[in-house]
């Protein structure tokens, strides 16, 4: 990769988009049926098979050249269309050991066995199934529309996120070296924010997380003679202790750390004092000098704990995971935002003011370490109810985001249809900013493309999808009698029980509509037919269509004359604005200014470097890499005017939550007099 595409004109790209979400009607359902289908059957990291095949049985139907096994459990599909970037579109499989207490008609009862050997609940508490589906229907919409684009996609199906070492393992099998290097790599995660919205940040978007194993040697005896012990709980809490003051002593007030032990295990009996004791330690940071002082004072403080207490041997100190901080490309980050904002609209679409100390390893596949990493974007879907949103105690974001069941909790249940609909859009959209071409590609093939998938032979009969397969299994490809429309999978699972609202946890608020979406230009309810079972109904009744907004309209276009700017409406008022974003009249502090923008601006002359200091003096505090995507300077141009209508094509459904800033009508005048215009794109 000798220089990196630059995304097509955003008003482009939401155009393209407009034309390939068309589609997403008759796809829905079976999206749908896909993350039902693997809520209910979730599976623990590196044990992702009936996960994998689902991916690959939908990816080969559809058309991509498909290689199962990569990194273990990981799934590969390539499309090629002719000359253009390679872009890679990634999402992640495995669930967490945990209990699911949504009370959704289709929560999962799995259990499993894990590392330990220990049984344990099994879901899908983080959203992963929500990725995989959203990312096999992106997948889906992209093949049937070759005409729109020109380029190569790879989907990446990457197991092991939850253990954060999944993309590496990817990585260390050849992932690139097999599959060919990306131009750039797209990703996207469910978070806490109201259902449907899309947050972007430019640079740093997720810290960095590492964990250690400690093991102490002590001396074991009776516990009435402890004078003849080395007591390696005593020695084990003393560190837990001296832990404490790490980050209030050793960090600078400046930066963001955690250090956290999560894990405590001693004795077998109150009158026995063990010979050992061991820990588990977590610490979290948003910068990698902050990550190594962390594991130094661990090391510091275990050792010397041990011999202040007389052990008689050193202590075990390992580091058994962890990732990197996760860095979004400026310029890319510019490139797919801009075109989230021609796509969805302004209201639908912000950025975020600060990182989120939670980790993902979605970073490795950049190749932070090589000469030339990789540019990636990755961002937010909002999956939060709108009523649970709403009643959410709190008058800020942070508080509200404080307040409802959110990632890695047993109540974390996203509104299906919204978030399912605003992650189909925003994978696909992010895609066509790359792949979408001013002239349209005349060499699609009639017959979808398949090929040899997995080494081995042809099955004598159709793969059932929700079946696990073993090592070096090959799918059949497409069904004969359907050239050029393969047939994606869909799991009946889904059709044998309604999947309903439940109270204040997985559906929007009655004014959204729920069922099936309606099929432009017909008011009839689709139908599908599983390779497996024949034809099948949709698995909700029909509704009456909606008198405003219609499911899957694009947002609505600013009035001529809007209603003026009160402080009734005020966007710091928007339960979609950070709280932590000061208000216009409060002056900003200096302290790293200098330093933050040159590292953002690194290739830009001395003279455009000064010249925007000196501009944005009163700027100082800001986080510097935000300034890539909220300063003309790094980013594209912005286009010459908004298109004649708003984009078609649908987007997510139900409407937005009532008091917030979707009520609020746009501000007059240019963007540059709004009061919180230095914070937008």
């Amino acid at each position: 990769m000798e220089t990196v595409p630059h995304a097509v004109d955003p008003n482009r790209a939401a155009q393209h988009g407009s034309v390939v979400m068309r589609l997403l009607d008759e796809i829905f359902p079976l999206v749908e049926g896909v993350y039902v289908d693997l809520h209910k059957n979730p599976e623990l990291s590196h044990a992702e098979q009936r996960t994998a095949s689902v991916v690959a049985e939908w990816l080969n139907r559809t058309g991509y050249e498909v290689h199962k096994g990569i990194g273990g459990t990981g799934v590969v599909g390539i499309l090629r269309n002719g000359p253009g970037p390679t872009v890679m579109l990634r999402a992640d499989m495995d669930a967490l050991p945990l209990e699911e207490k949504t009370g959704l008609p289709y929560a999962s009862t799995a259990k499993a066995v894990d590392g330990e050997g220990v049984e344990v609940p099994v879901m899908h508490a983080c959203g992963h199934d929500a990725h995989t589906a959203c990312l096999v229907g992106v997948a889906d919409l992209l093949s049937e529309t070759r005409e729109e684009w020109a380029g190569t996609v790879m989907i990446v199906a990457q197991p092991g996120e939850e253990t954060l070492d999944g993309a590496q393992g990817m990585i260390d099998d050849g992932l690139f070296d097999r599959f060919g290097r990306p131009d750039v790599i797209l990703g996207q995660h469910l978070g806490p924010q109201p259902a449907g919205l899309i947050s972007h940040r430019a640079g740093i978007i997720l810290g960095a997380a590492n964990a250690y194993r400690v093991r102490i040697h002590g001396e074991g005896g009776h516990a009435s003679q402890p004078h003849t012990t080395v007591d390696p709980v005593l020695i084990a809490a003393n560190i837990v202790s001296r832990l404490q003051g790490v980050v209030s002593r050793e960090i600078s007030p400046s930066e963001m750390a955690v250090l956290t032990v999560g894990r405590i295990q001693a004795g077998t009996k109150a009158n026995i004092i063990p010979d050992e004791a061991y820990l588990e330690i977590s610490t979290r940071a948003l910068n990698e000098n902050v990550a190594d002082q962390l594991e130094k004072a661990i090391e510091r403080v275990v050792r010397a704990e041990a011999a202040a207490s007389g052990a008689g041997r050193e202590p075990e100190v390992e580091r058994f995971q962890g990732s990197g901080v996760t860095h979004n490309d400026p310029t890319a980050t510019a490139d797919v935002a801009g075109a989230h904002l021609a796509y969805f609209g302004e209201e639908y679409v912000i950025h975020l003011p600060d990182p989120s100390p939670s980790t993902e390893d979605f970073c490795r596949f950049g190749l932070p370490d090589d000469p030339q990493p990789i540019p990636y974007v990755f961002w937010f879907v909002g999956a939060t109810p709108h009523d649970v949103w709403e009643s959410a105690p709190g008058d800020t974001p942070y508080e509200k985001m404080g307040n409802v069941p959110s990632n890695h909790s047993p109540f974390f249940s996203p509104a299906r249809e919204p978030t399912l609909r605003a992650g189909l859009a925003a994978l696909t959209v992010a895609a066509l900013s790359y792949l979408g071409s001013d002239n349209k590609n005349p060499s699609r093939p009639n017959v979808a493309p398949v090929g040899p998938a997995f080494v081995g032979p042809d099955p004598t009969g159709v793969a059932d999808p929700r079946a696990t397969t073993g090592e070096g299994e090959q799918y059949t490809s497409v069904p004969e009698g359907t050239p050029g429309v393969p047939e994606p999978v869909e799991t009946p699972s889904f059709s044998q029980e309604d999947p309903g609202p439940v109270e204040n946890h997985a559906e929007p608020p009655s004014s959204a509509p729920v069922g099936p979406p309606v099929v432009a230009g017909s008011m009839e309810v689709p139908s599908y037919e599983d390779p497996l079972s024949g034809p099948q109904e949709t698995p909700f009744p029909p509704e009456e269509p909606p008198s405003a907004p219609q499911v899957g309209s694009a947002p609505a276009a600013p009035t001529a004359d809007p209603e003026p700017y009160t402080a009734d409406n005020d966007a710091y008022d928007s339960a979609y604005l950070a709280s932590s974003w000061p208000a216009p009249d409060e002056p900003f502090g200096e302290s790293t200014r200098e330093s933050d923008i040159r590292s953002v601006m690194g290739e830009q002359d001395q003279e455009i470097q000064d010249e925007w200091l000196d501009d944005k003096i009163d700027e100082s505090t800001l986080s510097a890499d935000m300034a890539a995507i909220m300063d003309e300077v790094g980013a594209p141009p912005a286009p010459p005017g908004p298109p004649a209508t708003p984009p078609a094509g649908p987007a997510y459904g139900g409407p937005p939550p009532a008091g917030s800033a979707h009520d609020a009508p746009p501000p007059p005048g240019p963007e540059d007099d709004r009061p919180d215009a230095r914070y937008r794109y």
